[in-house]
């Protein structure tokens, strides 16, 4: 379930967009597009795939170890990316056997849902030519652990629900418009609500 709220001020926009464009000159860069978005290379790739539609086709990989020494959060991994890597890391709160030293893997779970579904709806509304003020994007989850210790069969995850907070000037049909386009079309939230095969292979190591 997704729910917007849509938040409406005066805002001196061509104020914003110098500010933006000095920004960019200064890191030397070009500035991006409406909503710190990059419409135009969107755009180009969106032809490359009318042309060419294996170009769609990607693969994502994460590789992570478990971490064994005390004192530390219990597992890390190396995130690759366009500019660089960073190293993530994360810890079971400790009812379920952690530390409490770094985020849950069920909070990374909702910080990926939100990010994605805020660059999908961000994207989405840049390609609409919609400018937006302010986005935030709030997920939270009802678990049941019964199942995580082995005491039934209920479902672990009982529901979802995101919460959008918008600053534009749009009309409210438009930016519900995009908010059913971004439910649409965000890995996500795909993730969450399709049936997707999974496979797990173990390889046992000396």
């Amino acid at each position: 379930m997704t729910v917007l709220r849509v938040v409406r001020r005066p805002v001196c926009v061509q104020s914003a967009r110098k500010d933006e464009a000095t920004h960019a000159e200064q890191q030397g860069g070009e500035a991006m597009g409406l909503n710190n978005v990059n419409a135009e290379a969107m755009a180009r790739f969106l032809e490359e795939a009318k042309a060419d539609p294996g170009v769609v086709k990607k693969t994502k990989r994460v590789e992570g170890e478990w971490v064994f020494e005390k004192g530390k959060a219990q597992f890390r991994a190396v995130l690759a990316y366009g500019q660089g890597e960073r190293v993530v890391e994360t810890d079971f709160a400790p009812f379920m056997g952690g530390s409490g030293l770094a985020p849950d893997p069920v909070q990374f779970c909702l910080y990926g849902l939100a990010a994605c579904y805020a660059g999908t709806f961000a994207s989405v509304a840049a390609m609409e030519g919609v400018e937006l003020r302010g986005l935030r994007v709030a997920i939270e989850n009802r678990l049941d652990l019964a199942r995580t210790l082995g005491l039934s069969e209920n479902s672990i995850v009982e529901g979802v629900e995101i919460e959008l907070s918008v600053k534009s000037d749009a009309p409210g049909e438009k930016l519900e418009e995009i908010k059913r386009l971004a439910d649409e079309r965000c890995p996500g939230v795909e993730c969450l609500t399709r049936s997707i095969p999974l496979t797990t292979r173990l390889d046992v190591g000396e």
